[in-house]
């Protein structure tokens, strides 16, 4: 059982917890996204378990009415394992998406991953008409690359700032830098994309920015932020009528993630302390 101090951040340990949570946001018109927790499984067993348990809450999510759709991180599902093992896995998930009306984002991780998720993504967003959403990072200086690669391959694009620590020789390491790449990003795809945006942020700035170029150009876009992280903003924004995303993460794997998110942003410092001290 998901202690209450992390169940700010988790969506609970199972499936059925996870959808609950999606039904409990649609009276704030929030959509979800699920992921099931975990990552760079080494072995093909808890990579095809977790895969098969992507395909079962996509169909939970088709037979249901929710606004809901889920998220896999490429290492989870084979990655390291291998890339015809991912791709195996990644497919049947995208394929039962197809099946059941349900859309599949594929997360990016670390740089060493880029290659291969970007691949497979072009590859399965053309075979399934579009049901296949890709992460990108502002602060990698390959995404302005990586976009002008993607302009054409139908699919969402949700454009994050970068949380990994990768090298100065790949990435921008100064917060200022990021900030104006995600701005020169944020251009680019409302000037080139038609298929829609997914901005990946909390930043009031960006997502106010994103707000004044989706005015300008008519660019379907959307907001996504975390559960747990600026969730009156999430309301509040859906009740401006803009499309909002709340990624919510589920799984026993949860004690890993919660220590994540809690070291991330002072104000979640304070409120893990609040919740442990009873103040």
């Amino acid at each position: 059982m998901i202690p209450p101090i992390a169940s700010r951040f988790v969506a609970g340990e199972t499936p059925a917890e996870a959808l609950d949570h999606a039904r409990a946001l649609d009276d704030d018109d929030v959509n979800v996204i699920l992921n099931l927790l975990g990552e760079h499984y080494d072995e093909r067993a808890p990579a095809e378990a977790d895969a098969d348990a992507y395909v079962d809450l996509v169909a939970d999510i088709g037979d249901s009415d929710l606004g809901a759709c889920v998220s896999v991180k490429p290492s989870q599902i084979g990655l390291d394992v291998g890339e015809e093992t991912f791709r195996e896995l990644l497919e049947r998930v995208v394929e039962a998406g197809d099946e059941h009306g349900v859309f599949v984002w594929v997360d990016m991780e670390d740089r060493h991953t880029t290659d291969a998720t970007l691949d497979a993504f072009e590859d399965f967003a053309r075979k399934y008409a579009g049901g296949v959403g890709l992460c990108v990072q502002a602060n990698l200086k390959r995404t302005p690359e990586d976009l002008e690669r993607l302009v054409d391959v139908p699919g969402k694009i949700r454009l994050v700032k970068g949380a990994y620590d990768e090298p100065k020789a790949v990435a921008y390491k100064q917060k200022a830098k990021v900030n104006e790449a995600y701005r020169d990003l944020l251009e680019f795809m409302f000037e080139a994309f038609e298929d829609g945006i997914a901005v990946g942020s909390h930043d009031p700035a960006m997502i106010e920015y994103a707000k004044e170029l989706h005015d300008e150009h008519g660019t379907p876009y959307e907001v996504q932020m975390l559960m747990g992280v600026r969730e009156d903003a999430q309301r509040d924004l859906a009740a401006d009528g803009v499309e909002v995303w709340q990624y919510a993460p589920y799984g026993d794997k949860w004690l890993q993630y919660f220590y994540r998110r809690v070291r991330e942003r002072k104000e979640n410092v304070l409120f893990a302390a609040r919740a442990v001290l009873g103040i």
